[in-house]
């Protein structure tokens, strides 16, 4: 099996098991933290806006939340049935497409695309994001979310050798590695209230916020996918320019992530 395609049941069966997205998880709070100072969500409001790699719809959900006109929701796993579902009751605001982001077709340009942590998965998303493109009005923006490789670096020498191990493991095993993870971060915050530890920022103001459940998803979510790829600035950056946009900015994001806008010209 293609590495995209494991990364795509992969979250397929993370995303079945996984269908509840309540509380500080699919606030719009939590949505302000992924995309601002770049994109204030109060500027969401009205726009037809495409989400690529919806899941069980947490980021739509969010966007109409903060009152987007209509989104077009793109999902290429088997949780195509979960989105449907959790969006069921916004359906006339909703357009969803079952496929990659690549597929990303609209008959009305949008105003903005976003994909907030989605395109890492990607061995290589330069269709998708040139669909974004494609989708965009003149004026249009393209909005995304990665994971980034400064700040990063001591983590990874952990997590990539132990993500070696538990994206090939069964669904029980890798989520009793979660409670056990979790029991770890939750001692790790304790210790960031007394001492400038890294990614305290992230951990206190997002982590710590969630509710127990959701912590150990984030926990699932990093070590299941079978690909992920830690951008540095300047990999962000190209990857929008080089697929047609200009004007790109970033925001290092509790310094350890990257989040990217670009302008369709």
């Amino acid at each position: 099996m293609a590495t995209d395609d494991k990364t795509i049941a992969d979250f397929g069966e993370q995303w079945t098991r996984y269908v509840d997205n309540s509380g500080f998880y699919g606030s719009t709070d939590l949505l302000a933290d992924y995309i601002e100072p770049l994109f204030p969500v109060q500027n969401l409001v009205g726009l037809k806006i495409g989400d690529i790699g919806s899941g069980s719809g947490r980021i739509v959900r969010m966007l109409l939340e903060a009152g987007a006109a209509h989104v077009v929701a793109v999902e290429p796993s088997d949780a195509f049935d979960v989105l449907k579902s959790n969006t069921a009751d916004r359906s006339n605001d909703v357009t969803l497409i079952h496929g990659t982001g690549d597929q990303l077709k609209v008959e009305t340009p949008l105003d903005l695309v976003v994909s907030l942590g989605v395109l890492h998965h990607i061995v290589d998303p330069a269709s998708t994001v040139r669909a974004a493109r494609a989708a965009l009005g003149p004026g249009g923006k393209m909005l995304v979310w990665l994971y980034g490789k400064e700040g990063n670096e001591a983590y990874l020498a952990i997590a990539e050798p132990i993500r070696i191990i538990t994206k090939n493991l069964p669904h029980w095993a890798l989520s009793a590695i979660c409670y056990l993870a979790d029991a770890i971060l939750r001692a790790y915050i304790g210790l960031c209230r007394l001492f400038p530890l890294p990614m305290r920022g992230y951990l206190q103001g997002v982590y710590g916020k969630l509710a127990p459940d959701k912590r150990r998803l984030v926990i699932y979510d990093q070590l299941n996918p079978a690909y992920a790829k830690y951008y540095t600035e300047a990999e962000a950056i190209a990857l929008l320019e080089a697929n047609g946009f200009k004007d790109v900015q970033t925001h290092w994001r509790h310094g350890y992530s990257w989040t990217v806008i670009g302008d369709a010209p």
